[in-house]
Parts: C-alpha cells; sequence; structure tokens
C-alpha cells in the first residue's frame, strides 16, 4: 500500500508539472480544448442550430451568450488523477491500457455533458451557472475519476493464491 501511495503521489506531481508547462499547455492543452469545443458545439447542433465554436469558444447566435473551455475545464487534471492511480496500482499492462483508455473516454463524455449543460445554463442564470461551474461540476468530473478507477479495480483479475512454502 505504501509503494501505490507513493508512486501515486510522484506520479500527480510529475503530471500536474508537465500539464503548467508552457510545452504541455501549446501542444497538448489548447489543441485538445479546442477539439473539445467543436465536439461540444457539433453535439448542441444536432438539436440547436444557433450555435457556433471559433478556437474554445461556444456561442449561441441567437443571444451571444458565449462560453470558453479554459484550461482547467478540459477534464485533464481528472484524467491526470486517473492516470496516476491506474499506472501506480500494481496490475498487468493490458489492463491498465484498458483502464486508462476506457476511463479517458468516461471522464470526456462527462465533461461534454458539462460543457453543453453550463453553455444552456448560462443563457439561464449566471448564478446557477457559477455555482454549477465553480462547485458541482468540478466536484462531479474528479469523483468520475474516482468511480471509473474503482470500477476498474474491481475487474481486474484476482491474484493467483499464495501457497506457503513446504
Amino acid at each position: 500500500m505504501l509503494r501505490f501511495f507513493l508512486l501515486f503521489i510522484g506520479l500527480l506531481v510529475a503530471l500536474f508539472t508537465f500539464r503548467i508547462s508552457n510545452f504541455a499547455r501549446e501542444a497538448i492543452t489548447l489543441p485538445f480544448t479546442g477539439v473539445l469545443a467543436d465536439v461540444s458545439a457539433w453535439l448542441i447542433m444536432l438539436f440547436d442550430d444557433q450555435v457556433s465554436a471559433e478556437g474554445v469558444v461556444i456561442r449561441s447566435l441567437e443571444n451571444g451568450f458565449a462560453v470558453a473551455i479554459a484550461p482547467g475545464c478540459d477534464g485533464i487534471e481528472a484524467v491526470i488523477i486517473l492516470l496516476a492511480a491506474v499506472l501506480a496500482f500494481p496490475a498487468p499492462w493490458k489492463h491498465k491500457l484498458a483502464g486508462i483508455g476506457i476511463g479517458f473516454f468516461a471522464i470526456q463524455a462527462l465533461n461534454l455533458v458539462r460543457i453543453i449543460s453550463l453553455f444552456y445554463m448560462g443563457q439561464w442564470s449566471q448564478v446557477a451557472f457559477d455555482w454549477f461551474h465553480l462547485y458541482l461540476w468540478q466536484a462531479l468530473i474528479v469523483l468520475d475519476a474516482l468511480a471509473v478507477w474503482l470500477i476498474w479495480l474491481r475487474y481486474l483479475p484476482k491474484p493467483a493464491p499464495r501457497t506457503a512454502p513446504a
């Protein structure tokens, strides 16, 4: 358990340090948030054609309201937490890769729901938008990472029972 904890903390520090670097911001964060904005706008346009996305901004063409997906609102922090937990846990690599892949998509799927709900909530009530954005959704995205990790743990193969030496 101590090995897991130390490795988990070490990976978190390393991954979050990389996350805040200029290289990661330019090469990963900004392009990724642009893709999130495009996918969010595309999903919204399935039901509402009065929406456009430009860069990281999603705008209502009807009333001008817009949201910008900023670093920290892209779900990458939750993915980092999941990545550190999965990599730190002793498990076969094929299971680790499956957990990371499935977990990434689970977190980003919830993050798309978050972005779209905040886009509409901001048009309805700024107070509700602020509360949901700052408190509820932040916690839910991190809890999603925890839930994915716990589900992943449940599906790991059981270790072979140890036998006492003769």
